[in-house]
């Protein structure tokens, strides 16, 4: 009698295991097919970003342009570029880091992140994969590519959970990650690239971008260095649900290095600043920053 029931507890074991093995392969197979489907998307995403550039001129930084721009931005500029430097035609970069999916309490999980930025005309593609929970990450892509605004969040590559895109709110609130970002390709706020600006303070200034019919004005600061501390916009479109809510934005970035000949910040932060207080939701580290010259 106990034999027979240990060999049916046994038995039991091994089809208990042989089921869980199964079930993590037809997993792993999904995740696979998913990763494939993705990347797929991916490369198509961005041949739209390449399809898309223009010519940038001048070719190299001149500045000349400098002498008519508020004084913390002339010291900006002058602190992070060199006179005669080739321009930024696109950026790659790297990121790792942690991104807040709690909409009321703080969740934050981990990602890793590649993103391609081009210059003329404005546009990026952010691939990120967000780990929330073990062999399931989501995929994201949040983009501006050729005036459109796209944000598509996909478990495993397949299964959608956001899919937004268009002109209108969306296109404007990319272009205004667009814009806050280029401390990282700082040759696109030169006023040749399409950039007014305007004096606020000793410390701070308003930049203006017009892209087909999406035009966005931001407030940049800066520290007692003269480096972007932050980006403010004052209404930007944050998803509630179903809805799209202007809400107060802001971007912060530190730890600025040189790359590329010129001065980057490798850390930054990213809230919406709520009634009751900032609620960041994204922090991120550049790993890797590399850039293609105007040619």
């Amino acid at each position: 009698m106990n034999k027979d029931y240990r060999r049916r507890k046994r038995t039991l074991g091994v089809f208990l295991a042989a089921g869980v093995l199964g079930f993590v392969a037809v997993l792993l197979c999904v995740r696979l097919y998913g990763e494939y489907r993705w990347n797929a998307g991916t490369r198509e995403l961005r041949g739209q970003l390449d399809a898309a550039k223009e010519s940038i001129r001048p070719q190299t930084v001149d500045f000349d342009e400098l002498e008519r721009l508020p004084a913390p931005v002339q010291r900006y500029l002058g602190r992070v570029l060199e006179e005669g430097q080739p321009m930024v035609a696109e950026a790659s970069v790297r990121h790792t880091g942690t991104f807040n999916m709690g909409e009321t309490t703080d969740n934050w999980k981990p990602f890793t992140s590649d993103q391609k930025v081009i210059t003329q005309r404005p546009g990026f593609d952010w691939d990120g994969r967000v780990e929330m929970m073990p062999l399931l990450p989501v995929h994201v892509h949040d983009a501006y590519v050729a005036g459109e605004g796209i944000l598509n969040g996909s478990i495993i590559g397949l299964f959608s959970v956001v899919d937004m895109g268009g002109t209108g709110e969306v296109a404007e609130g990319e272009l205004m990650r667009f814009f806050a970002e280029a401390a990282w390709y700082p040759t696109a706020l030169l006023p040749s690239q399409g950039v007014r600006w305007e004096a606020v303070d000793g410390h701070s200034a308003r930049a203006t971008l017009a892209e087909g019919e999406t035009s966005i004005t931001m407030l940049f600061t800066f520290d007692e260095e003269d480096l972007i501390d932050t980006v403010r916009a004052e209404a930007r479109g944050r998803t509630v649900g179903d809805k799209i809510v202007p809400t107060p934005w802001h971007g912060r970035f530190w730890n600025y290095e040189e790359r590329g000949g010129m001065r980057v910040p490798l850390d930054g932060e990213v809230a919406w600043l709520l009634p009751d207080g900032a609620k960041p939701y994204w922090r991120g580290h550049i790993t890797e920053i590399d850039y293609e010259e105007a040619l």
